[in-house]
């Protein structure tokens, strides 16, 4: 039986730990400072920014509570059981998990069990039979951090994973909610279009008698009337395409056949107008995609430590044990126990530049990291701050546009009784339709936005509670 003893390479190994560095090598993550304060411009100024000190933010309420439709809150049901990106998402959470285990049990020894037997003659002679069971154990002790921090680096890796899989969660019933409330606005329009082509329809029909009735009415005037009616047909074709369109883009991204989508009506909406958006330090924690790029940094920070740890020496213990009749060894039948154990401390000297280069592209990474993060807590600050803008700006416009509408309801009657006594032509009749439409079709549009704005707020803010 064989036995090799490792007393003065386990010393050397203990020596290395007092090597100038080695602190380093063992540092956890820290947040590093980076500028939150004033990212986000107050919507009603053009130069200020906001200093909000509130703790109550928009961020922090459910996606139930802002989105109240119950048939939005369906189909968002739906989006988040059968929308392929977001199961994707909870796949690449299942292998980082997986990943990170297999960092943790990196501190344990591997262990081999391998059968062998070999069956031999020489010129002819008698047989000989020689077996080997043989169980080899191999541990690398982590002296130097190389495998805590490939095991933090897979922790925040995890972290990240999650983060990403929330992303995709929140842009996801942005989106859904963003397609619904097109499809509300679409409908409104259409029901706007249809009132309308009966409209310019009846004036057509009337300036066709006056033709033949009244001297004075042209032929000019009839056709212009005509125009103006098909031009009002093929507005409604088109929001008919954009609402088979968008109800197919709906469908597609709950993981689902195309198919009509059932929902209310935009006049029925009730959404949050006060705001609260608090702190920008919030954006931190509530924003998933700027958590997760803190998350990359932190990845970066530890492969900084390992491609370090590269550096010095490794301490590598192989044992072995056997039950073997292997005459080779020194032993007869009948079998015998045979144990070894090895061990081996690598220094490396020359690699060809490979550690040097390796430290240096960590070092870049993590700096390229840096920036990222930074810049993603800048644009979350940019979002907050366009989506109240766009709610402020269209919920103004909207009223002004609802004052317009009233208006020149009333510009079409006159103009329409006007004409009927000669008192109006029928191009100011048109003119007024043509206005009237288009501003009613504004205002819906205008009222989307400040919908679509809250969605947006609502991504901007991180997504609210979970």
């Amino acid at each position: 039986m064989m036995k090799i003893k490792n007393n003065n390479i386990i010393i050397l190994g203990l020596a290395a730990l007092t090597l100038s560095g080695c602190k380093s090598l063992y540092g956890k993550y820290e947040r590093p400072d980076i500028k939150t304060s004033g990212i986000m411009r107050d919507a009603m100024s053009d130069s200020d920014t906001l200093a909000v000190t509130d703790t109550t933010s928009f961020a922090n309420i459910p996606w139930r509570s802002v989105f109240t439709d119950s048939h939005l809150q369906s189909l968002i049901e739906t989006g988040l059981a059968h929308n392929t990106n977001l199961l994707n998402a909870a796949l690449n959470v299942q292998m980082a998990e997986a990943q990170l285990k297999a960092a943790k049990l990196a501190f344990l020894p591997s262990l081999s069990f391998s059968r062998q037997g070999t069956l031999s003659s020489w010129n002819g002679g008698k047989a000989n039979q020689i077996y080997s069971m043989p169980i080899t154990a191999s541990w690398s002790a982590d002296l130097f951090g190389t495998l805590l921090s490939s095991k933090r680096s897979a922790q925040v890796a995890l972290l990240q994973t999650k983060d990403y899989q929330v992303a995709v969660q929140t842009n996801l019933i942005a989106n859904i909610a963003n397609m619904y409330y097109s499809l509300l606005m679409l409908d409104k329009q259409l029901e706007i279009v249809n009132d309308m082509e009966g409209l310019t329809k009846n004036t057509w029909d009337i300036m066709k008698l006056q033709k033949n009735a009244v001297i004075g009415v042209r032929s000019t005037g009839v056709q212009r009337a005509e125009s103006n009616y098909y031009s009002v047909l093929t507005q409604k074709a088109d929001i008919q395409r954009q609402i088979r369109e968008t109800e197919n883009s709906l469908s597609l991204l709950l993981g689902q056949q195309v198919q009509s989508i059932s929902r209310g009506k935009i006049d029925e909406q009730s959404l949050p107008s006060n705001f609260s958006t608090g702190v920008g330090v919030q954006l931190l924690n509530n924003r998933a995609d700027v958590h997760s790029a803190e998350m990359k940094l932190a990845q970066c920070f530890y492969n900084i430590e390992t491609a370090r740890s590269r550096f010095y020496p490794a301490l590598n213990i192989n044992a072995s044990g056997a039950f073997t009749n292997n005459s080779g060894m020194g032993i007869v039948n009948p079998g015998k126990l045979l144990l070894t154990a090895v061990g081996s401390l690598t220094q490396p000297i020359f690699q060809n530049g490979k550690l040097v280069a390796g430290l240096k592209v960590a070092q870049a990474e993590y700096q390229q990291a840096y920036n990222t993060w930074q810049n993603s807590i800048l644009t979350a600050g940019s979002e907050v701050s366009n989506a109240l803008v766009l709610y402020n700006s269209s919920a103004e416009k909207s009223k002004i546009e609802a004052k317009q509408v009233e208006v020149l309801k009333q510009n079409v009657e006159d103009t329409k009784a006007l004409m009927a006594s000669a008192g109006s032509t029928y191009l100011e009749v048109i003119t007024a339709q043509s206005s009237l439409l288009n501003v009613e079709l504004s205002k819906v549009a205008d009222d989307f936005y400040k919908m679509q704005a809250v969605v947006n707020l609502y991504y901007a803010l991180g997504g609210g509670a979970k």
